[in-house]
Parts: C-alpha cells; structure tokens; sequence
C-alpha cells in the first residue's frame, strides 16, 4: 500500500497514523508539505513551495480563494513531480483547509483521497454570529463566509470519502457529502495523559503547586475571544472572591489562531487586563504563555478545575487530554463540548456568556473536592472509551485507509442518538 500524506503543517492530525502505516513492510508512505516538519519514521518528506504571493488590492472576498488557489497549484505541481519520481499512492490523506487538495486528483487520479473535514462555514449555528460583542454580521460577512467555502465545496466534491473528528463538526457539512463521512477522533494516548498525583509544575517567585493545591487551569492555543478568554478573564474577579486560595495558571500565546485581533497592536490579553485593572489579584495569575508538552501534561495534572470555553466550532484536543488526565473540566454549553460532557455525569456545563455561573461553579467544585471524583473518573473513562489512541481511534483510522486502498467503499459513521444542534 502506497499513502501520501498532504498537510502544509505535517504530520498536523497524522503525527500517529502516517509512521503506524510506514511501520508494515510493503508499505511507502511519503509526506508532502510546505514547512521543515519533525522527522517520523519511515515518512521521507517532499515540500513544496508557492510561487507567488496574493494579488496586491484584489477584491477582499476572494483573497482567501486566490490564496488557496495559490497552494493547490504549488502543491499540484510538487505532486507531479513526485509522480515522475515514480510513486503513485493508491490512498492521498490530505487536510484541504489550505487549498492543497484542489489539484491533486488531476495528477493521480487514480487514488483515492481520503479529506480530513474540519469544519464548514456557515452563517448561522456556528462560530459567525455567535458573539454578539464581536461580531456584527451582516451582508458583507454572508458574502465573505459564502465565498470562504468555496474551496471547500471543491475539495469536499473532489474527496472519495472524508474524515471528521467529532459528529457535530461533520454536520456542518453539507447535506449532499454527509453519506461519504467517517467519525474518527484523531485519539489521545491516554496511557501517557494520564493521572499523576506525584506531578508539579513551578511558577517561579510563586512557589510550587501540586494536585493537593486549589489550581485552576485554562488552555487556549492563543488567548483570545474564540475560545471564551474574555469570558473566563472576567470570571476572575469572582472566582478570587469566592476562591482566596485558588492559583490561576493559564497557557497560550498572544496572537490570534482563528478570530480577529483586537486593534491598535493590542494583544487580547492586554486588552482584558487593562478593563478589568485592579480587580484582578495578579499575584495569584500566572500567565506561563505556550509550554513543552511535558510540562503542558503536568499543568493538567495538577489542575483541581479545568475551564473550557469555545464559540460553536472545532473542539480542541485539550479539552480530551485534560480530561483523560482526570481532571474536573467545566465547559461552555456549546455543540463540540455537549458531544462529549454530560453535565454532572462526566464534566460541569454552564452557559458561555456566564461569568458568574462560571465562578460559581469553579468555588463549588473547589468547595467539594471529594464529591466531584466520581466526575474525574467518568471524564477519564469518556476518554478511555470514545477516543483512546492505540485501542480505538488509530485502528479505526487504518482500517479506514487500507478500505479505500483496496478499493472498497466505506460504511459512513452513523449520526449519535439525539438531534446535533
């Protein structure tokens, strides 16, 4: 079997599966991308390189487009040039958030292309629309969102068969596609993001904290509104109010990976900051910015609260690693974390706009340890049992690749009992 990965950040969601196809012999596997990618065994690496950037003053709906476009072609062409080097795969795993996919089917058209489909925009029920502080939509941003997916209207009528992580994300994909889905999480090793009552973190003058301390931990990629920042940096004052001994320790850069930047140069964090002044005890928040994943594992480890808060859109892979670490997680009510909590089974929920809920529910769990285990122990079998890696995820994920290899249509994931709203 012959499989070509295609990712502008690889391995991206193939960090597991691309080496586990190359480890078989008979297999090849080979990667195509756009950046220098951390070497994999057994998955040589081609990259491509665009030639041209977006057209200066193009219309501002289509940027986007010319931009993908862009992609697809530099990538189609790498493609060829991996064709005549004499390797054609007979499975492309490909992400088509970027635009690589558009070509690829007209240099092998004779393998199947298996899409990992994210997310699809649209303007109502999702991430647009949602936040009435920062978002008022109106014609202009139809427009801009309708011609966002025109790329991945392409690539979804390209794709043989696509590949969602959740089953909400899937159904925002249009009606037509759904019947050539599959749902498979990418998995967390939760034989490695596991409890660890000997873990600690050190935050310097601040001393060391351990799971016997009331640490309360959130996690974003990037601080910002996407994922409910402003909402649980307002939370704080409450939270410190009812919580005197609670250290907050928050992870995340400063930029900004899927939203708007604040304006001015700002950061969202200082723009937070300097709203809520002194009503925030800073001594007792410690930003620690984007960590190792070692010490990342160990944050969750010690965390007695973990707070997860994101508009209706992708769910983040740390939500399930703080959860397969036992941790209590609070999340926002929305569609991608209601897949996976159940309020008071496995995980609390409460409203995303709710501040004080939100403190109000993080001084009870920290009021009440003992009695929110049973949570932690559900959050961790959720985990064991839905998403696991090795036992579930990373065999339904090659059993779904050697299917279309060998020619075979798959059989699409059955929608969850209960409407996805």
């Amino acid at each position: 079997m012959r499989v070509l990965f295609v990712h502008q950040n690889f391995p991206g969601q193939y960090k597991h599966l691309a080496p586990a196809i190359a480890a078989p012999k008979g297999n090849e596997v080979m990667a195509l991308c756009i950046n220098v990618p951390p070497k994999l065994p057994g998955v040589p690496v081609w990259r491509y390189q665009v030639s041209r950037g977006t057209t200066p003053n193009v219309h501002p709906w289509v940027a986007e487009t010319e931009t993908k476009t862009i992609r697809g072609e530099a990538c189609g062409r790498a493609a060829l040039q991996i064709r005549q080097r004499g390797f054609v795969p007979d499975v492309i795993c490909a992400h088509p958030g970027w635009g690589e996919t558009l070509f690829l089917k007209d240099v092998f058209p004779e393998a199947k292309l298996l899409s990992f489909v994210e997310f699809h925009y649209g303007p109502t029920g999702r991430d647009m629309g949602f936040d009435p502080e920062f978002d008022s939509s109106g014609f202009e941003d139809f427009c801009r969102i309708r011609l966002k997916n025109a790329a991945n209207l392409l690539s979804l009528d390209l794709m043989d068969w696509g590949l969602s992580p959740t089953h909400w994300q899937a159904s925002t994909v249009p009606a037509p596609f759904q019947p050539r889905l599959s749902v498979i999480h990418d998995g967390v090793d939760t034989d490695a993001v596991c409890p660890n009552p000997q873990a600690s973190i050190t935050l310097g003058r601040a001393g060391r904290l351990t799971a016997k301390d009331e640490v309360i931990t959130f996690v974003n990629r990037n601080l910002e509104p996407m994922r409910g920042f402003h909402i649980f940096m307002r939370a704080i004052p409450e939270i410190q109010a009812r919580c005197p001994q609670a250290r907050i320790v928050i992870i995340g850069g400063d930029g900004v990976s899927y939203g708007r930047p604040p304006g001015e140069g700002k950061t969202w964090r200082q723009v937070l900051l300097a709203e809520l002044g002194d009503r925030i005890d800073l001594a007792r928040v410690h930003f620690i910015g984007r960590v190792p994943y070692d010490q990342f594992l160990q944050v969750l480890q010690v965390s007695a609260v973990h707070v997860y808060l994101t508009y209706p859109f992708v769910l983040s892979w740390s939500m399930l690693e703080a959860m397969s670490t036992g941790a209590l997680v609070i999340g926002s009510a929305t569609p991608p974390v209601m897949e996976v909590i159940e309020d008071g089974v496995n995980g609390l929920l409460v409203d995303f706009f709710d501040a004080p809920a939100l403190a109000a529910a993080i001084a009870r769990v920290l009021r009440h340890p003992d009695r929110m285990q049973t949570l932690r122990q559900k959050a961790r079998e959720t985990v064991q049992t839905r998403y696991d890696l090795r036992r579930i995820c990373l065999p339904q994920h090659l059993a779904l690749v050697e299917t279309l290899a060998a020619g075979r249509t798959p059989t699409p994931s059955p929608r969850p009992a209960g409407a996805l709203q």
